[in-house]
């Protein structure tokens, strides 16, 4: 039934973060879980879809659903005129000038393998990576952007070297200045720690190691709902994102960098679309963002991600950001009045999420009593577990927030923790 709502009318509604008008367009939220309303707090993990990007998604799959730039007939032009219209939006949508291109992925995850494995199995004429290099990652990293670096540094031969944190989990420019060197050939970076919500100064770091002459990698996955960095104004060679963290369909995501950075990156998926000129023994890849994009693209996920782009421009990233920043800030103060809890990376006030730990309580029970509650929280190492070994207290709860969130659901949220830390002590 909720795509029988208009879809002139959703794109025209006033919409303030946190309020009745907003929730109303997210279907997923109007549930009950355990006989309680749902609190979804599980956004960094992945967010729920407005009507306006199911009805987008509904729109090609029952009117221009077919396969894109090899067709000649009718039904392939239209969709290939939503999927290039998708790439335009999404370009604007991260400040992008004609110096980048905007590859579509199936999320971070590939679009950072296709980065490192991209310049691990580069010829000389792509300048990959070679024995004795370096490669910085920093300590912040969820695994996806420091699993794909461990295996280009053992291909490779490179040597993988670590921006570690402090005992606070920040990050510090004067670390780096001291692990550059004339070997340093990748910075890999987040711009928003996924376990934490540590904001690094992404700026300062990227700048410096662009100014080394290191190709500059930045995960934005947990950023992009709410801050995403404007790609014109920082140094960044490729830059990484996925859908379903921002209001989009899953299974969808976004490379976009340096046209002469991607150019350097040897094809991570071979086959069709993606190729000028095929022989019996060779071959010759088409230009860019063809030679990225092997097989039949995600055609409905782009279209629905640009849907997201537009809502969260209709929303307005400025009132999202300070709705979600707000929200964190109110947690963090009911969280510290419960005695034996721990919050991560407190100083982190530009974050969209809350991690914490209770004394002599493990998270997954407190996740439990939480859900009990239809209360949905994400608990454990966050798929950053080297972090959460540094920082030295175990797995975490993390709550995380977005725009439909409520200061009524943090206020359900503290109670909530408290009850379940007097319960399972």
């Amino acid at each position: 039934m909720w795509l029988d709502t208009p879809a002139q009318l959703l794109r025209t509604a006033a919409l303030t973060p946190g309020s009745d008008e907003l929730r109303a367009q997210f279907p997923l939220l109007q549930q009950a879980i355990h006989g309680a309303p749902l609190a979804y707090l599980d956004n960094a993990a992945t967010t729920a879809m407005p009507l306006e990007v199911l009805h987008a998604l509904q729109d090609f799959e029952t009117r221009h659903r077919a396969n894109i730039h090899r067709g000649v007939h009718t039904l392939s032009q239209l969709a290939t005129d939503d999927f290039e219209a998708a790439r335009a939006t999404l370009k604007q949508f991260v400040g992008a000038t004609d110096a980048h291109e905007l590859v579509f992925t199936s999320g971070t995850t590939e679009s950072l393998n296709l980065v490192a494995h991209g310049l691990w199995t580069g010829g000389p004429q792509q300048a990959g990576l070679r024995a004795g290099d370096e490669i910085i990652v920093s300590g912040l990293e969820h695994h996806a952007n420091l699993l794909p670096w461990q295996r280009a540094a053992r291909q490779s031969g490179a040597v993988l070297r670590l921006l570690r944190p402090d005992a606070q989990g920040r990050l510090h420019v004067a670390d780096l200045q001291a692990l550059l060197s004339p070997r340093t050939r990748v910075l890999a970076l987040t711009a928003s720690a996924n376990a934490t919500g540590e904001r690094p100064p992404y700026e300062d770091l990227l700048r410096m190691a662009a100014q080394a002459g290191a190709l500059t990698v930045l995960d934005a996955a947990q950023a992009a709902a709410h801050a995403m960095p404007a790609l014109a104004q920082i140094d960044c060679d490729f830059l990484a994102f996925s859908g379903h963290k921002m209001h989009g369909p899953m299974g969808i995501g976004v490379l976009v960098g340096r046209r002469s950075a991607l150019e350097r990156l040897e094809p991570l998926r071979l086959g069709g679309d993606m190729v000028a000129q095929v022989r019996w023994d060779s071959a010759t890849y088409a230009e860019l963002p063809a030679r990225l994009e092997g097989g039949t693209p995600n055609v409905a996920g782009a279209v629905g991600l640009a849907a997201a782009v537009r809502f969260i421009e209709r929303v307005g990233r400025d009132a999202i950001a300070a709705h979600v920043h707000a929200l964190r800030a109110q947690a963090l103060r009911g969280l510290a009045r419960i005695p034996g809890i721990t919050v991560l990376c407190a100083h982190a006030t530009q974050s969209a999420l809350v991690s914490f730990v209770a004394a002599q309580v493990h998270p997954h029970d407190i996740g439990t009593l939480l859900d009990a509650r239809g209360i949905a929280v994400r608990t454990g190492h966050h798929c950053a577990q080297p972090l959460m070994d540094h920082l030295g207290l175990g797995p975490s709860t993390r709550a995380s927030f977005a725009a439909y969130n409520t200061p009524e659901e943090v206020e359900r949220l503290i109670a909530a923790v408290a009850h379940a830390v007097e319960v399972l002590r």
